[in-house]
C-alpha cells in the first residue's frame, strides 16, 4: 500500500533494531563495566587473600598435628583415575577425591582444533566440600584420596578419617551423559557435632572458549538453575555480574553453561544456594568467564542415606537432555530442556512447537544445514505467504483507488479545506472497503516469526560445525575475508552471508517502494522521503550488529529476502488492476444500495469515517460561532 505499509516496515525495522540493542547493550560495555569495578575488586581481592592465609595457617598447624584425624590425608602424591562409558571419558584425581577432565567421545562434537571437546581439564574445575567437625572441619579440596573398587565406569574415593571415612562414589550412566556422585559418611557419628546436617559445597570453575567468536559465543554463558517452584532462571550476563545473599529460594540443579555444551549439577534433595557469581575474563585466553556456586546439601552424618548428585556432562541438545533427563531415577519436572534458549515466552512456544521439530525433521532427512536452512524458509514463506498477499492486496486496492485520490487533491488545493479533504479520503476508504491499515498488521504478525528464528539458529547445536559453500560452520560468523587489527564496530572480519543478507534487504526495500509510490500522493511521497532513507540505513546498522552472527542466520536471512522479491514479483504479475478495480467497484455499488449496513458502521474505516464528521462538524460549529461575534 503506501504511507502506512512502509511506516509499518520501518517500525519492525525498529522493534527488530530495538531488541538487538537490548540483548547487546550490557555485553558491549562489559569492559567499561569491568574497569569500573576493578577498585572494588582489587579491595575484595586483598581481604580475600587474607583469610586465604589464615586458612593457609590453620592447615599448616593441622597437618603437623599428628593427633589429627586427617593428619595422614594432607600429604600424598596425585593419581589420576579414568572412568568412561559409551559417550563420556572422565578422569577423576585423588586430590580433593574430584573429576579433572571431562572428554566428550561422541564424534560429531569437535573441538576447535578437530579433537575431541574436552569440557574442562586440569584445575579449570574445582569442587571443594565442606563438612564441620568437633574439633577439625574437613575440606576435601585439600585432602589426598585413595581409589577402590575400581570399574570401567564406577570408581570410590575413600578418605580414611579416624576409625572411620568419608567416600565419594562415581559412577557413569550406560549410553548416557550422566554421571552420579554419592557422599556418604561411615562410622563417623562421634566425628560430627549433633548439629550438622548439611555438607557446603564449592563449585568453580573457567569455562572453555569451545567456539570461534568469543563475543558471540559469550552473549550465551551464563549460569542457569531452576528453582522448587519449578521457574529456571539465569544469572545476569553483564560486567563482573555476582549475585550474593540474594537467594531465598531452594534449588534442583545448578548449570554451568555455555553456548553449546553445559556442566549441571542435579541433587536429589533442594539445594540451598548461598552465592553465585560469574565475571568475565579477557578476550585471546581461551576462556569465557569464571563460574562461581556455592550451596549446601543434607548431609546424614550417621551414614544411613547418602547425598546423592548427578551431573550431566554434554550437549545443549533438546533431545538429549530430554532422554538423559528420563534416566534419572524420581525426576521431578527438571525441564533440562530450557538449557537450550529459545527466547522469550511466546518466542519460546514458537521455536519449541514448531522451528525445533521442523528442524529436527529436515535434518534427519541427511541434508546439509545450509540446504536445511533454503528449505525451512520456503516452509516459513508459504505459511506467511497470505498474510504477504494481503498486505500486497492492501496496497494494490489503493493503487487502482490514486485517481480518485487525485480527484480529491484537485478538489481541495487550499490548507484550510485540509479536513474536508481527509474527510472525502475517509469517506472513499469505507465506500470502497479499503483500510489503509489493511497492510500493516499482516507484516507486524510476521515479527515472531523474525524474532524466534534470531533465538533458535544460534542455539541449534547441529548447526555448529557444518560447512556451507565458503562458510566452515554455520553455527558462527563466516570469514572469509579477515584482518589482524579490530575496526570499532567491525572487529576483524567481514561476514559474507551478512553482506548478501543487507543487500537484499535493500533491494527488497527498492522494490517495495517501487510498488507503493503508484498508491501514494506526491505530498505523501514528499512526506515519506526521510522514512525511505531510514529503510536504506537500516541494513547497514544492521551489518554492525550481524558481522558477527552465526553465518548459518545470515544466510536464512539472505534467502528469505530473496524468496520475498519472488513473491512479490509474482504477485504483481498475477494481480490485474482492471479486476481488482472493478471488485471494488462491486463493493461500492453493494455498499451503497445498503447505507446502513452495520458491517460499514463497525469497520474501522467506518469508525474513523464517523470520528471525522464528528469533528467536521464541530469545527462548522465553531468557525459558524466565530462569524456571529463579528
Amino acid at each position: 500500500m503506501n504511507k502506512n505499509t512502509l511506516t509499518a516496515f520501518v517500525l519492525m525495522a525498529v522493534v527488530v533494531f530495538g531488541f538487538m540493542t537490548y540483548e547487546n547493550y550490557t555485553r558491549r560495555n562489559q569492559m567499561e563495566e569491568q574497569l569500573m569495578l576493578d577498585s572494588i575488586a582489587q579491595v575484595e581481592a586483598q581481604k580475600e587473600a587474607k583469610e586465604q592465609q589464615k586458612k593457609l595457617e590453620k592447615m599448616a598447624e593441622e597437618r603437623t598435628d599428628t593427633l589429627n584425624p586427617l593428619h595422614e590425608a594432607y600429604n600424598g602424591k596425585e593419581d589420576l583415575t579414568v572412568i568412561e562409558n559409551e559417550l563420556l571419558r572422565v578422569t577423576l584425581t585423588n586430590r580433593g577425591g574430584q573429576m579433572k577432565k571431562v572428554e566428550l567421545k561422541d564424534s560429531s562434537y569437535k573441538s576447535r582444533n578437530g579433537g575431541n571437546v574436552v569440557l574442562f581439564e586440569g584445575d579449570e574445575q574445582r569442587m571443594n566440600l565442606l563438612m564441620d567437625g568437633k574439633t577439625v572441619n574437613i575440606a576435601t579440596g585439600e585432602l589426598f584420596f585413595t581409589p577402590t573398587d575400581q570399574a570401567t565406569d564406577g570408581v570410590t574415593m575413600h578418605l580414611p578419617v579416624g576409625s572411620g571415612s568419608l567416600d565419594i562414589v562415581y559412577s557413569l550412566k550406560p549410553n548416557s551423559y550422566i554421571l552420579d556422585m554419592d557422599v556418604k559418611a561411615t562410622g563417623l557419628e562421634g566425628f560430627f557435632p549433633s548439629k550438622t546436617r548439611e555438607v557446603q559445597v564449592e563449585w568453580t570453575e573457567d569455562m572453555k572458549q569451545q567456539e570461534k567468536g568469543y563475543d558471540f559465543e559469550n552473549r550465551y554463558a551464563t549460569i542457569t538453575y531452576r528453582d522448587t517452584d519449578g521457574d529456571t532462571h539465569e544469572l545476569s550476563v553483564s560486567g563482573s555480574n555476582e549475585e550474593e545473599d540474594e537467594f531465598e529460594e531452594k534449588t534442583k540443579w545448578i548449570s554451568f553453561k555455555t553456548q553449546f555444551f553445559n556442566q549441571t549439577l542435579i541433587a536429589d534433595q533442594p539445594l540451598t544456594v548461598s552465592y553465585m557469581s560469574s565475571e568475565y575474563l579477557e578476550k585471546g585466553s581461551g576462556y569465557l568467564k569464571t563460574y562461581k556456586a556455592s550451596f549446601a546439601a543434607d548431609f546424614d552424618t550417621k551414614g544411613v542415606k547418602p547425598t546423592s548428585f548427578h551431573f550431566f556432562l554434554g550437549p545443549n541438545k533438546f533431545s538429549t537432555l530430554k532422554e538423559n533427563e528420563k534416566l534419572l531415577d524420581g525426576a521431578d519436572d527438571l525441564d533440562l530442556q530450557s538449557l537450550v534458549y529459545m527466547g522469550w515466552p511466546v518466542i519460546k512456544w514458537i521455536n519449541r512447537f514448531f522451528f525445533l521439530y521442523a528442524f529436527d525433521f529436515l535434518t534427519g532427512l541427511g541434508l546439509n544445514m545450509g540446504i536445511v536452512l533454503v528449505l525451512l524458509t520456503i516452509i516459513v514463506k508459504f505459511l506467511v505467504f497470505p498474510l504477504m498477499k494481503k498486505s500486497y492486496l492492501s496496497s494494490a486496492n489503493m493503487r487502482v483507488l490514486r485517481p480518485k485520490m487525485d480527484e480529491i487533491n484537485a478538489k481541495y488545493t487550499k490548507s484550510e479545506d485540509a479536513m474536508l479533504k481527509q474527510q472525502e479520503v475517509m469517506k472513499l476508504y469505507s465506500e470502497y472497503g479499503v483500510s489503509p491499515m489493511g497492510g500493516c498488521l499482516p507484516m507486524v504478525i510476521q515479527m515472531p516469526i523474525w524474532i524466534a528464528l534470531f533465538n533458535f539458529i544460534p542455539n541449534y547445536i547441529e548447526m555448529r560445525g557444518q560447512s556451507f559453500l565458503w562458510a566452515d560452520d554455520l553455527s558462527t560468523y563466516d570469514d572469509i575475508i579477515r584482518w589482524d587489527f579490530n575496526i570499532w564496530g567491525i572487529g576483524n572480519h567481514l561476514s559474507l552471508f551478512c553482506i548478501l543478507w543487507c543487500v537484499s534487504t535493500v533491494a527488497n526495500s527498492i522494490i517495495t517502494q517501487r510498488q507503493q509510490q503508484y498508491a501514494m500522493t506526491p505530498e505523501q511521497q514528499q512526506q515519506m522521503g526521510m522514512m525511505k532513507w531510514m529503510t536504506y540505513l537500516m541494513p547497514i546498522i544492521f551489518f554492525f550488529s550481524f558481522n558477527s552472527y552465526s553465518s548459518g542466520l545470515n544466510w536464512y536471512y539472505f534467502v528469505s529476502g530473496l524468496v520475498s522479491i519472488l513473491m512479490m514479483w509474482y504477485l504483481r504479475k498475477t494481480t490485474n488492476d482492471d479486476e481488482l478495480l472493478a471488485k471494488l467497484e462491486k463493493r461500492h455499488a453493494e455498499r451503497k444500495a445498503n447505507v446502513g449496513d452495520k458491517k460499514k458502521t463497525s469497520s474501522i474505516m467506518g469508525r474513523l469515517q464517523a470520528m471525522q464528521e464528528k469533528q467536521l462538524e464541530i469545527l462548522r460549529q465553531q468557525q459558524e460561532a466565530q462569524k456571529g461575534k463579528k
